[in-house]
């Protein structure tokens, strides 16, 4: 089957194939015939299947006709964030080119002057974050009457962000008659009970085991103790040969000091987190999607909607809180049929956290036993007095060791004169006592941190005592 087949236009089958498209996915497939006929869907697919062209495409032939009023928007596209909104914007701007329609962004982080001058001019389409979607309609600003399509995207992530209230608000202002839309990775409970309030008759579409991965992806889980994850990060990036790459952290001050000790070491690398304002995290973006740096140090922020072509690695630096995330972080590799590798660092305190991920995909992630785990873990096993033999420096003897060669020397000395000099013989051992510690602490730092780095991590795994299932 190819796009001609399902029932679009001439201009919009023009503009699909100019962007390189002639066969579309599972969701496009099943999804966009049932838009067209006017239905109301609910689709449960995974990120990067296409979902979001599954709904655009049809709704610019859909919207065609008609004619624009001010202040009302013909239809509503609700998304969790700012990234991903902004990426439905780029998907209507790229195949609506051959349409005379017209498309206002309401997000946060911008100015809002611009956007209630699209809206008195009269839109299409409105997409908009429900934060500022609520703001512009309490000051008066918008009617949302004659809207007769809503899509309700990243309907999970909308749940785990705390907006089904104002979803549920937004929908009581909507015409009754009106075409919706849910779309979906995951259907927990509450989202289920939403599409039974506002759906009618809803047409379950459903491309991929709920909360699955993608096949494509090839998913590794790396058992390492928390100081030592930028070690274990900087390895393979290395040996990965990674050449576009995203890295996710839980806590948005270990996305800044990851971003920072990559950069010290020479790597290619920029961040986004929820502390920098739109127009920075938009520009951080393009720098990316440019080739500007290869890799990007990320919170959960960007994990949805963020569509860069060619990631190859997905670095999960903190293995995440929500079993959810996960799905979501991997799945910014392995987009459009291309594979892609997902790593994920599990110190013992995220032992619970993995089997919650793993309980949720349906499957144990298999352990990476490449060379630098290996060495990892077996650096990790031997005792200290080893780690300063590999490095050079000559082993210490055990206690035991010291004890039994020290005691004919001691039987000797009750013989010996006290003019011997013995303040002599014991000077030079206090001073190698007290330098050694010093020299292993100092270079246990520079092992660990690297280069004007500090720590601020999570607890370290020998304060633990739970054990990675």
């Amino acid at each position: 089957m190819n796009f001609a087949d399902l029932g679009l236009s001439d201009e919009l089958l023009k503009a699909v194939v100019d962007s390189g498209y002639t066969t579309p996915t599972p969701i496009q497939e099943q999804a966009i015939p049932q838009v067209h006929m006017m239905r109301d869907i609910i689709a449960i697919a995974q990120t990067g299947t296409g979902k979001t062209a599954s709904f655009v495409l049809p709704m610019i032939d859909i919207l065609a006709n008609g004619r624009r009023r001010a202040l009302m928007p013909r239809s509503l596209i609700l998304e969790p964030t700012r990234e991903l909104a902004a990426q439905v914007a780029e998907n209507f701007e790229k195949y609506g080119k051959n349409h005379n329609l017209k498309m206002a962004l309401l997000i946060g982080g911008v100015q809002m002057g611009d956007q209630v001058k699209a809206l008195t001019e009269g839109v299409d389409v409105l997409i908009a974050t429900p934060g500022r979607l609520m703001d512009l309609f309490e000051r008066g600003k918008i009617l949302l009457t004659g809207c007769s399509m809503l899509v309700i995207d990243e309907a999970d992530r909308m749940l785990d962000m705390g907006f089904i209230p104002d979803i549920e608000n937004i929908c009581t202002k909507l015409p009754t008659a009106r075409q919706t839309l849910l779309f979906s990775a995951t259907m927990p409970p509450p989202i289920k009970k939403l599409a039974d309030r506002f759906l009618t008759n809803p047409k379950y579409i459903e491309v991929a085991r709920p909360a699955s991965a993608n096949v494509n992806i090839a998913q590794f889980k790396v058992a390492v103790p928390a100081r030592k994850k930028r070690d274990v990060l900087r390895q393979l990036l290395k040996s990965e040969d990674v050449q576009t790459g995203i890295i996710f952290c839980n806590r948005k001050t270990t996305v800044r000091e990851i971003n920072k000790s990559l950069n010290s070491y020479g790597f290619s690398s920029g961040e986004i987190h929820g502390d920098m304002d739109q127009s920075a995290r938009i520009a951080e973006l393009q720098r990316f999607k440019d080739g500007k740096i290869n890799i990007l140090v990320a919170s959960d922020v960007a994990a949805r909607g963020l569509d860069v072509k060619g990631v190859s690695h997905v670095f999960n630096f903190d293995t995440p809180w929500h079993p959810d995330d996960y799905v979501h972080r991997i799945g910014r590799t392995g987009r459009a049929g291309a594979l892609g590798r997902a790593f994920t660092f599990v110190a013992p305190e995220d032992a619970e956290a993995i089997q919650n991920v793993e309980k949720l995909t349906g499957g144990e992630i298999p352990v990476y036993d490449a060379q630098v785990g290996e060495d990892v873990a077996v650096a990790e096993a031997k005792p200290p007095r080893e780690k300063r033999e590999r490095g050079g420096r000559a082993e210490r003897p055990s206690r035991e060791e010291r004890v039994a060669e020290e005691k004919p020397k001691a039987e000797s000395k009750k013989v010996e004169t006290r003019h011997a000099e013995p303040r002599a013989e014991r000077a030079p051992r206090r001073e190698v006592r007290a330098e050694e510690p010093r020299r292993e602490r100092s270079q246990h730092r520079s092992e660990q941190d690297g280069p004007d780095e500090g720590w601020n991590g999570p607890v370290p795994g020998f304060l633990s005592v739970s054990a990675l299932a």
